[in-house]
Parts: structure tokens; sequence; C-alpha cells
């Protein structure tokens, strides 16, 4: 399923990497925090603060309570691990994506990625609701950086969207996030941190106001296929889907295989996962599915019981050793 942006019109297509062929050969990295990479090629708003632009989204052509504080659950530790954030995903059948918040029930320790990580159409496929997609049960490969292990695509939001026969159209498009379950012997490989930045440290409940600073993953891949991850910062640039979604400008383009990687607020809260681009005449987006939201849909259908965020260290919103010129943000519509 291979992304093709073009400038016009606004679109929005999605990330998921195409060429498993060359997967096989995938070489992957995993950054621990504070180290530079070379890469081969709030609180809540005041009650006085503006509301959030919603905008209406673009139909899609192509594929794709405040929470307290969290303590790592005992499985998962809070520091870089071999598997965590950024880890690229390649599940059988469908395609590579990058890993984003690592997720606990229990004694289950979840990888997420987005949920058409398993599409298996083509890019005209956006639709959760009617899109097609691996079964539950799929192989999922997890390329950590001490090496690769097998894990299980063990819910997604797009078969229970199906199976339940979800009409709302936003949900539908932009309720975008899998599990993928990691087998118990990974288990001492898991970190929730994020790389270079730290956190998570709460998932996000608030609304998102145009120009809120955020903060994310880059994993594009360079010479060879070889695939290592950087740092993206930017603005949100407006809620779409009615709030299940958000909008971010950012230096960094998102490129294809990014499915799945993590959005942080600047205290360190998880936003969202990347789910989409959408490319316009003036500047590009990056589109997340609101986080929060998705785990509440887990929660009241059949997601697993008791799923719960694994918290990473502290968050540092200007990493050492990262060059400041990459946590630049752009000016845009909505931003400044």
């Amino acid at each position: 399923m291979a992304l093709h942006a073009v400038a016009g019109p606004r679109r929005t297509v999605s990330v998921l990497a195409a060429g498993l062929a060359a997967a096989a050969a995938l070489a992957v990295f995993t950054v621990p925090v504070g180290t530079a990479v070379a890469v081969p090629v709030i609180p809540a708003p005041a009650a006085a603060a503006p509301t959030p632009p919603v905008v209406t989204a673009p139909p899609a052509t192509t594929a794709r309570a405040e929470a307290s504080d969290l303590v790592p659950h005992p499985a998962v530790v809070a520091g870089p691990g071999s598997i965590g954030p950024g880890t690229v995903t390649e599940t059988t059948g469908a395609g590579l994506c990058t890993a984003g918040f690592v997720l606990t029930a229990g004694e289950r320790t979840f990888l997420g990625q987005a949920a058409h990580c398993g599409g298996t159409g083509d890019e005209t496929e956006t639709d959760g609701c009617t899109s097609a997609a691996v079964p539950l049960g799929t192989p999922v490969l997890v390329h950590g950086r001490d090496g690769t292990v097998t894990g299980t695509l063990a819910w997604s939001s797009w078969n229970t969207m199906q199976a339940r026969g979800e009409r709302d159209p936003d949900v539908c498009a932009y309720n975008d996030l899998a599990l993928v379950e990691l087998p118990a012997g990974a288990r001492p490989s898991v970190g929730a941190a994020v790389p270079f930045f730290g956190g998570p440290g709460a998932v996000r409940t608030a609304p998102l106001p145009a120009g809120t600073p955020v903060y994310g993953l880059t994993n594009p891949p360079g010479a060879g296929g070889v695939r290592t991850v950087g740092v993206r910062a930017g603005a949100a640039a407006a809620e779409v889907g009615g709030g299940w979604g958000h909008a971010v400008f950012a230096v960094q383009d998102g490129v294809a295989g990014e499915s799945g990687s993590p959005l942080l607020d600047a205290q360190g809260r998880a936003i969202g996962v990347l789910s989409s681009l959408t490319t316009t005449e003036d500047l590009p987006s990056i589109e997340y599915t609101d986080l929060a939201r998705a785990l509440d849909y887990a929660a009241r259908t059949d997601g697993p019981a008791g799923l719960t965020l694994a918290g990473g260290p502290a968050f540092d919103a200007a990493p050492a050793g990262v060059d400041p010129r990459a946590l630049a943000t752009p000016a845009g519509p909505g931003v400044g």
C-alpha cells in the first residue's frame, strides 16, 4: 500500500509502508532518551482559553478524566528498552509501521500501532468501518533493537467497528488504534520511554488548542531500507473528526511507515498515534488519532480488560544531544 502525497486539493493518505519484500533485510535501531542520532540518508487550558477550531475532515481518497500520573507496570520498565515506542512493526499480509505507546492489561503487554497497519486494501480504503483488514491473531514481527520477536494482533478498532456495525463517520475515519500483544518472554526487553523525549506521563484528555506545542517521532527509511528514529516537533493546527483526531503542522514531513508513532504534549502526556497525512496547497499536516477516545472506545467495547498506558521517565522537550533545529515549529494557518 504505497504513499502518494500530491499537491493541490486537500486529501488524506495513510502512512503505511509498502514493499514487504524488502522488510526481510530491515535493520532497525531504537535510540535511548537523550542520545543524538544520525539519520542515514498543558496543563489543561484555562477557562478563558479560546475554543479550539473543529474542522470537517476531507474525504479520504487513499489508504490508510485528566489522568493521574502513571506508575509503570511491573512487567514494563519506564526507561528505554529494546522494544517500545518507535519500534518498527510488520503485520503479516499488510505492511510496516512504527509502534506508539506501550500498554498493559494485567500481565499482558502490548505495543500500540495504527489499526490501518493491518489494512489489506489499496490506498483508497481508509474507512475503518468498511476497509479490508487482517483478522485478529495475525502474527506481527516486532523489530527491536536487540532482535526481532513475533507478536500477535490482539485488538483492532477496525475489526471491532466492523463487527459492531459502527456507523458514526467521525469514529469510522479517525478511530485508528490496534494492539500488538508481545510474548511473555519479550517482557524484559520492553521499555515505555519515548525515545529522546521520555514520557509518557499520562493520557491527555483535554482539548488541544491550535498552536499547542507537540512532540513525536520520525522514522524515515535510509540507505538499504535502514530506519532510524528521530525527533519531530510541531504545533497543533486543529481538531478534526469532531475531536477524534488532531491535525499537526511540523517541519518534518510524515512518510510511509510512520503510522502508529506517538504524539506527546509539553507535559509529556500522550495525545495520540499517527494515522494519516493531508496535503494542501499551502502547508501539509499530519493527523493523529486521539488516544483518550480510542482507549475509551476499547474499554466500552471488546478491548482487553484493564488496559492501561505504561508510564515512562520524566519528559524533556529539549533533550540533550538533539540539534535544536530539529525541534523547530513551522508557522501556518492558525499557528502564527
